[in-house]
């Protein structure tokens, strides 16, 4: 079984995990900012990878653009992969680049038939150009295009006709459960349950009638209550909490992680 509960990389822990202080069974990377042709950032990797298995979390493949897929970027991610050696490789089901340009942000797409070709297609593509399969992530999102099927569905389709597997954002489906009327039960079960490789959970805020998946406290009530959920559909994911703002100490997230190995111990 792979390692089961995990952090974040984050620059306040790089000295605790290089000397293997931190008390978590992985760590998740950031990719594009150990996507460098060396300094820093490739020391902590190298320092980190003796000491923890990780994982690379992406957002530049662009899956769902209609951009031809950027080779460079997927070639140095190759390079990255083989020095890594990471447990997994995730990005997210989303579009992110229009015209050549990265947008810097992580957009929806229309839940229909024809995207989830689009996108299986493209997600093959770039499974042929790594070697590997990949985890899709979930996104969160504060608009909505003209659908024909429930986002779970969606979700499903594209991984099983592109064959990669899911990292699913269990905070974002509260996002948008609330965001747009889903039912988040539903959701998880609509997901093929073997291909649930990994759990995030997170942080959000609120904007006006709108939750925004922010990262930047602590996991709320609601997602505590879905993780509940989705450990018992999918016990054998690991899992992993997100911080990216407003990072708080380490004994801070660990606890939390802490909470996250309890409820999984109870679901089981």
């Amino acid at each position: 079984m792979s390692p089961r509960f995990g952090l974040g990389l984050r620059p306040p822990f790089y000295a605790a995990a290089a000397a293997g202080e931190a008390p978590v069974d992985w760590f998740e990377l950031l990719t594009e900012n150990f996507m460098v042709p060396g300094g820093n950032p490739l020391r902590v990797l190298d320092e980190v990878r003796v000491r923890y298995p990780v994982a690379l979390h992406g957002v530049s493949m662009d899956l769902g653009g209609t951009d031809p897929l950027d080779r460079a970027y997927l070639e140095e991610l190759r390079q990255l992969v083989r020095r890594a050696d990471p447990l997994w490789v995730s990005d997210h089901l989303c579009w992110s680049r229009r015209g050549g340009r990265y947008l810097h942000d992580l957009l929806p797409l229309p839940h229909t038939e024809e995207v989830v070709e689009h996108v299986a297609a493209r997600v093959r593509a770039a499974q042929d150009l790594l070697g590997r399969q990949i985890l899709v992530e979930n996104i969160s999102s504060y608009a909505r295009f003209a659908s024909s099927m429930p986002e779970g569905e969606f979700v499903a389709a594209v991984t099983e006709r592109a064959d990669c597997l899911i990292l699913l954002d269990v905070s974002n489906v509260v996002v948008n459960a609330h965001n747009h009327g889903l039912d988040p039960r539903a959701y998880l079960e609509a997901l093929p349950a073997g291909r649930v490789r990994q759990l995030h959970l997170a942080g959000h805020s609120a904007n006006g009638p709108l939750l925004i998946d922010t990262h930047d406290r602590p996991v709320p009530e609601a997602a505590w209550r879905l993780y509940g959920e989705a450990v018992r559909r999918f016990p054998e994911a690991a899992v992993m909490i997100e911080r990216d703002e407003a990072i708080p100490p380490l004994a801070e997230l660990v606890a939390e992680l802490a909470r996250a190995r309890t409820i999984a111990r109870e679901a089981a």
